[in-house]
């Protein structure tokens, strides 16, 4: 078992709050780096700290600016490798690129795939990640990955705010599985919203299956981007008969008109995991909710760097 002063934590530039609540849980300050940019736009990269043999963790999310924030963290990595430091471990609370998973059309990249490699050949050991889109794109790394799971924390607040007549939604047939483990240890009915999709980040909700009418409806997803997929769910929902609407998303990507949608919507409120940093609209948004995953990622450090059990922290 490695030392307690056997591992540093950085950070990129993308969820420096985050970072630094997940530095307050570990009683820990992030190592000296900079994280700069030439004139023309290229990163520099410069590590202030001693790293050799030591256990070292980059927190990065790869949310926008998407490109900006991945180069970063392979930057990031590659100079930590090139200090010889012990082991390298990406924790990526927002793992970017993962919608692309695999080909739907001809001639299309598998993204997910390319990054995957990308940071193994930058030098990554391990990743910790985050409510992974699609599970599978842990099979895409020829390294360790820890996926955790924001569920014990909305689980926590969802058993506080709503008490009774409440039924879990998945969006879409794809999250059904989720939205039962969470119907089950809520003890609640789950629904599903029968969703077309007619092309990327457009959404037509088309009908509601299972009873939703005088309930307290929560629509449960694990991103929401531009907010159509959650807003003609809410619209369908709410027109099935259900007394209130809300939403529990982990990743606020909310690009493009989400927030004005969310606002104009019948959502009563959307609780969001701070995986990726709101914009100052988001942050005004009356309806929209933060709940910090800061604790839970300090853990899985604390137990990826001991060799104990990360997924105890979910059963």
């Amino acid at each position: 078992m490695q030392q307690e002063n056997g591992y540093i934590l950085f950070a990129g530039n993308s969820n420096p709050i985050l970072a630094k609540a997940i530095c307050g849980y570990l009683k820990r300050d992030l190592g000296g780096a900079k994280v700069k940019r030439f004139s023309d736009g290229e990163i520099q990269i410069e590590i202030d700290e001693n790293v050799r043999s030591k256990d070292v963790f980059v927190i990065q999310s790869t949310s926008n600016p998407v490109n900006d924030n991945l180069v970063e963290l392979l930057l990031m990595i590659d100079a930590l490798k090139r200090s010889s430091a012990k082991r390298i471990t990406a924790v990526i609370p927002y793992f970017g690129y993962a919608r692309q998973d695999k080909k739907v059309a001809p001639r299309v990249p598998i993204s997910a795939k390319l990054v995957a490699d990308l940071l193994t050949t930058a030098g990554a050991n391990r990743i910790i990640t985050m409510d992974l889109h699609a599970g599978q794109i842990q099979g895409f790394f020829n390294i360790p990955v820890d996926n955790l799971y924001a569920a014990p924390v909305f689980i926590d607040y969802m058993r506080k705010e709503f008490t009774q007549d409440t039924v879990i939604v998945s969006p879409d047939a794809g999250g059904v599985e989720r939205a039962r483990a969470f119907a089950k240890r809520l003890h609640c009915d789950l629904a599903i919203v029968d969703k077309r999709r007619d092309a990327p980040n457009k959404a037509r909700a088309m009908a509601v299956i299972g009873n939703v009418t005088g309930k307290r409806a929560i629509i449960l997803d694990d991103m929401a981007d531009t907010a159509g997929t959650l807003t003609e769910a809410a619209k369908a929902i709410a027109e099935s008969g259900a007394s209130e609407v809300h939403a529990c998303c982990t990743h606020p990507v909310l690009s493009g008109p989400a927030i004005d949608r969310i606002t104009d919507s019948a959502l009563k409120s959307v609780v969001v995991a701070d995986t990726i940093p709101l914009s100052d609209k988001g942050r005004a948004c009356n309806k929209i909710k933060i709940l910090s995953i800061a604790n839970l990622i300090g853990e899985a450090i604390i137990r990826s760097h001991t060799g104990d059990s990360v997924i105890s922290l979910f059963v």
